[in-house]
């Protein structure tokens, strides 16, 4: 979907495919005809933007057969779909039964997210539309903050550094604009958005930047309009955001709300947990250790990064972070000007709900990613974008 911002600039609003996720280049094609096209027939669209998440297999084969690539192209026009941006945070079994850690791996200092975030890079200079010149992808926030050393930051650091290079050269060789955009992540070695700032600094270029995902600005009780003004103090581009919100409890005190929460608690994904104390912020890597003891103190309101769906907050004495993403995003297209061009709604805890809240087919599925596309669509509009043919 397409917006004219009063400055003239397009907008782009996609959905993340993580939601349903495949491994190969085959299981990517049929996300696109049995769960992105009937999303598109639901908004009434003759175009939707879709944002890709390219497992490892899918990736090697797309970047190592053009004609493979080619295919994929045709699918998208096909069925009335576009792509501007790439999720490259997951770099395999984002589909499996237990995630949690293992979404952190491979790291920055890892030679192999180098080349697979550079292979997205390539590809999504043959998928972009013809009358786009700039893509985004988003990428791990360097690594997660248990294993990250002096040496593997150094390593990192040399990464991103490469990574600049490269899409510089692929810029010169295709007339595409490809940027890179670290995603902060609560438990991450990069957990806000302010932690961002150094190491982005450090590699100095326009390429690399920030991707700005809203559930986990409000997990880790960031101020948006704050910290998205330290960015621009900075120079640091916000490459793309993912709009997303995270689950609230206001008296994680009291026994209602910890039962409530415990249903949210599940085996697949991470569920850092966090509140603000006298002493700062306090958390728990996951939902059930929050809720199961007295490790994080119950004296102020918790967030869990739990990406729930962003038309229907959870039933009382629960809510969600929607606030915090209408305040961000009228800072980021709001303004007398864009700050980022690429926007993504990012939900893809569907099936991770409370069973009484999952979709139970791929028609609930597609009501359910229809109905946030139409929510994020009025607030673009609310704050005087034009949404295009």
């Amino acid at each position: 979907m397409r917006f004219r911002h009063p400055d003239g600039t397009t907008v782009h609003l996609a959905y993340c495919t993580n939601v349903h996720p495949a491994e190969t280049l085959d299981g990517v094609m049929a996300q696109l005809r049995d769960h992105c096209a009937p999303v598109r027939r639901r908004l009434g669209r003759d175009r939707l933007g879709i944002g890709l998440w390219l497992a490892r297999d899918a990736a090697r084969t797309l970047d190592t057969d053009p004609a493979a690539l080619r295919a994929l192209r045709r699918e998208l026009d096909r069925g009335g779909l576009e792509v501007v941006t790439l999720n490259g945070f997951p770099y395999e079994g984002f589909g499996a039964a237990e995630v949690k850690y293992r979404v952190y791996k491979p790291d920055w200092a890892d030679p192999e997210r180098l080349e697979y975030t550079t292979a997205l890079a390539r590809i999504l200079t043959g998928l972009l539309p013809d009358d786009v010149t700039e893509g985004s992808v988003s990428t791990l926030p360097l690594g997660w903050r248990t294993t990250w050393s002096a040496d593997r930051a150094r390593a990192g650091q040399r990464a991103l550094s490469t990574l600049a290079e490269r899409l510089d050269a692929l810029a010169e060789l295709t007339g595409r604009s490809v940027r890179v955009g670290l995603e902060p992540e609560p438990g991450c070695t990069v957990e806000t958005t302010g932690d961002a700032i150094a190491p982005l600094t450090a590699v100095g270029h326009p390429r690399i930047g920030v991707c700005v995902d809203t559930c986990h600005l409000a997990t880790s009780f960031e101020d948006p309009t704050a910290a998205l003004d330290a960015l621009a103090a900075a120079r640091v581009s916000v490459v793309k955001s993912q709009l997303s919100a995270a689950l609230h409890a206001e008296h994680p005190d009291r026994p209602e709300v910890r039962e409530a929460l415990a249903a949210f608690a599940e085996p697949r994904f991470l569920h850092q947990t966090r509140t603000v104390t006298p002493a700062g912020l306090r958390g728990t890597d996951d939902l059930d250790e929050a809720v199961g003891g007295p490790t994080l103190p119950a004296t102020a309101p918790w967030r869990s990064h739990f990406h729930v769906p962003l038309h229907a907050a959870p039933a009382a004495p629960l809510t969600s972070t929607l606030p915090v993403l209408r305040t961000a995003l009228t800072r980021l297209v709001g303004g007398p000007y864009p700050l980022t061009r690429h926007l993504e709604v990012e939900t893809y805890t569907w099936q991770a709900l409370p069973p009484e809240l999952r979709p139970r087919s791929r028609d609930r599925l597609a009501d359910g990613i229809a109905a946030e596309l139409a929510l994020a669509r009025d607030e673009l509009t609310g704050l005087g974008l034009k949404e295009l043919p």
